[in-house]
């Protein structure tokens, strides 16, 4: 069977109402998956994501360019009537639309879920916020790094007795996106048995708390609070990242046969007989123990001997890569984790593939994120509007 190169979510129209990261990426995985994924942005400047970080010669972010993939850019003004009525009308035909402001802002502007639902039934409406639309923080905005520090995620990551420090990847927005998204096709199922939408709300504060899988099982039963650790594990060891003579390697000795092949492989069998080291239970409890003997073998050789000893005993290991190493890695290029698009403006780039590989709808990088408006008159006329009806809503400013 020939794989359908339009995704398995081909036919399915998604109404992007968002700007910098949660949203966005919610948007992004839907269209790698085949969505019709329109992005509605404000005329003055669009998604504030266009302006952040390294820029190509053609004014555009490259995190914008990785976030925006797959869409069509219609750039209108909803504080305007009839800009909020044109969002109405393109509202009767999509399944989704995804919001990412602070609570409050849509219900304002008459473009809230109860808004919708008079006129458009079964619309699937989402909104990712910093603290969802309940309880006595809903008001204020949210920002991953303050996310971070409120889920918890903070208080443990980072070396043992140093300043609290954020997960480099805004992981409460892009786990907020993922979690929207997951939602966004539950409900779409629902849609096709009942006819019915209904109304998703996620917030980067529970997005993040919701990853803490392993530190959340080591509070609820007697209230221990979980430390950083450094890149140790909190129920097993050894588990982490090792300094070698040239770089650095993982280990993964996650269980006991995994630790018998790990003191074989670097020629300390007499660590097993140890009985600090005894059990998974008994290497947790003293991992900085075991780290510290382990360093002491580990910075003697190789990363690449090292990997090769272990490696030949079947322990999971392998090199801690910068993204230069990684993108050439022979692995990463044949998952295709880097695709080649052409930018209108910026011509040539790369951005991030999609992950997981689907044998009939895979996801692709259909086409490069849009510039600001680039779809307006597409999206316009597909409401069964005029060149002169479109050009009339343009002189009024209410598209651009």
């Amino acid at each position: 069977m020939t794989p359908d190169m339009g995704g398995a979510l081909k036919g399915v129209r998604v109404l992007e109402v968002c700007q910098i990261m949660a949203g966005p990426f919610c948007g992004a995985l839907l269209g790698d998956m085949g969505a019709d994924v329109i992005k509605v942005e404000k005329p003055n400047g669009g998604d504030d994501a266009r302006r952040m970080g390294r820029y190509f010669d053609g004014g555009e972010g490259h995190g914008f360019m990785n976030l925006n993939r797959n869409k069509r850019s219609l750039a209108i003004d909803l504080k305007s009537e009839k800009g909020r009525a044109l969002l109405f009308e393109l509202a009767e035909g999509a399944d989704a639309l995804i919001e990412n402001f602070r609570p409050g802002t849509m219900d304002r502007l008459g473009l809230g879920y109860e808004d919708f639902r008079k006129v458009s039934p079964g619309l699937i409406y989402a909104s990712i916020s910093g603290y969802g639309h309940t309880g006595p923080f809903r008001d204020k905005g949210g920002f991953d790094l303050v996310a971070q520090g409120l889920s918890s995620l903070m208080s443990f990551t980072g070396e043992p007795g140093r300043p609290p420090v954020k997960i480099p990847i805004p992981v409460c927005d892009l786990n907020a996106g993922i979690y929207t998204a997951f939602s966004i096709l539950s409900a779409y199922i629902h849609k096709l048995r009942t006819g019915e939408g209904q109304r998703i709300d996620t917030s980067l504060v529970d997005a993040g708390l919701g990853y803490t899988f392993w530190q959340s099982s080591q509070f609820f039963p007697e209230g221990e609070i979980p430390v950083p650790r450094g890149s140790a594990h909190e129920v097993t060891a050894p588990y982490q990242a090792f300094k070698c003579s040239d770089g650095y390697i993982a280990l993964g000795a996650a269980n006991q046969s995994n630790w018998e092949r790990t003191c074989k492989a670097i020629d300390r069998e007499d660590l097993m007989d140890r009985d600090e080291y005894k059990t998974d239970k008994d290497r947790a409890i003293n991992y900085l123990e075991l780290a510290g003997e382990l360093d002491e073998m580990f910075t003697k050789e190789t990363r690449n001997e090292w990997l090769r000893r272990l490696e030949a005993e079947n322990v999971p290991c392998g090199p801690i890569l910068n993204m230069a190493e990684t993108f050439d890695h022979p692995q990463v290029k044949n998952r295709e984790m880097a695709v080649e698009v052409e930018h209108p403006t910026a011509g040539k780039t790369r951005v991030l593939g999609f992950p997981p590989k689907l044998s009939e709808t895979p996801g692709i990088v259909r086409r490069p994120a849009p510039a600001l408006g680039q779809h307006t008159d597409e999206v316009i006329g597909e409401l069964g509007k005029s060149g002169e009806e479109i050009l009339a809503l343009r002189d009024e400013g209410v598209l651009v």
